[in-house]
């Protein structure tokens, strides 16, 4: 027999056998990222998590279930509900949540993603169902850390974190819209009404004071008479008429500054 024929028949298994370890060892040699884990399981039991980096496993004997632990955000689609006041209104939010105990997630629940969407979704609806449409639009802060709340303690088993909940826009029907306007407009006119009156009692009061301070002192408001027909008389196209009482020597003083300032002055 050649000899290069029993060299064959040598080297075909071994290289079989080679090329089987090579797959089984492929099979056998795992990697999973710094932020997932590997749930294995063997022969339908839970063995544990592995990761992250190298580990092994036994071909056809385990298997695993990768997670990953970054945050996740989910888009809840827009809700119709009624709010406790009777108003139809569209509510979409965010949902921000991240796996903490890989075990969990993969043993108690089929889909945990969908899930938590589902999950969100109903308590979205329940808890608009329980405010005013007042509370909706101006305390959404506290909405949300209720829903966060909630939804918390209800994936806590799942081995769930809910980080955060934002509610994103609340949709409004065209009429509620049209009488928020309305009374939004009304209130500014109550605002500048209630302004111009502040305004006229301010007046009225100093007014009031000057009126007093002006009969303690006779001579301040003639003075303050010539000055205020110094101002009228610089309109050249009028015709001012003074009392007599006012006296001769102020009169002819005052006479002869309209003149000045391009008046006409008529004694009566």
């Amino acid at each position: 027999m050649p000899v290069e024929f029993i060299a064959m028949q040598v080297a075909i298994p071994a290289a079989v056998a080679l090329l089987i370890v090579l797959i089984l060892l492929s099979m056998s040699i795992k990697v999973v990222k710094e932020y997932e884990r590997a749930v294995v399981f063997r022969l339908g039991r839970l063995l544990g998590t592995k990761g992250p980096g190298l580990f092994f496993i036994i071909p056809f004997i385990d298997t695993l279930v990768k997670v990953d632990l970054r945050i996740v955000t989910v888009d809840i689609p827009e809700q119709r509900t009624i709010t406790r006041d009777n108003v139809t209104v569209g509510v979409d939010a965010v949902v921000y949540y991240k796996v903490f105990d890989p075990e969990k997630a993969v043993t108690r629940i089929e889909n945990y993603h969908y899930a938590v969407v589902m999950l969100a979704q109903t308590t979205l609806r329940d808890i608009i169902g329980q405010v005013d449409l007042d509370d909706l639009l101006t305390r959404r802060d506290e909405i949300n850390k209720r829903l966060q709340e909630i939804l918390d303690v209800l994936t806590d088993p799942w081995g769930i974190k809910i980080t955060a909940v934002t509610i994103k826009e609340v949709k409004l029907p065209e009429s509620m819209l049209r009488a928020m306007a309305k009374q939004a407009e009304a209130e500014r006119w109550r605002r500048a009404r209630v302004i111009e009156a502040e305004g006229e009692r301010q007046a009225a009061k100093i007014m009031a004071e000057a009126a007093s301070f002006y009969e303690q002192h006779p001579v301040a408001l003639r003075l303050r008479e010539l000055q205020t027909l110094i101002e009228v008389a610089k309109e050249k196209n009028l015709v001012v008429v003074t009392p007599v009482q006012m006296g001769d020597a102020n009169l002819m003083g005052m006479m002869v500054g309209m003149q000045r300032a391009g008046g006409v002055v008529r004694e009566e």
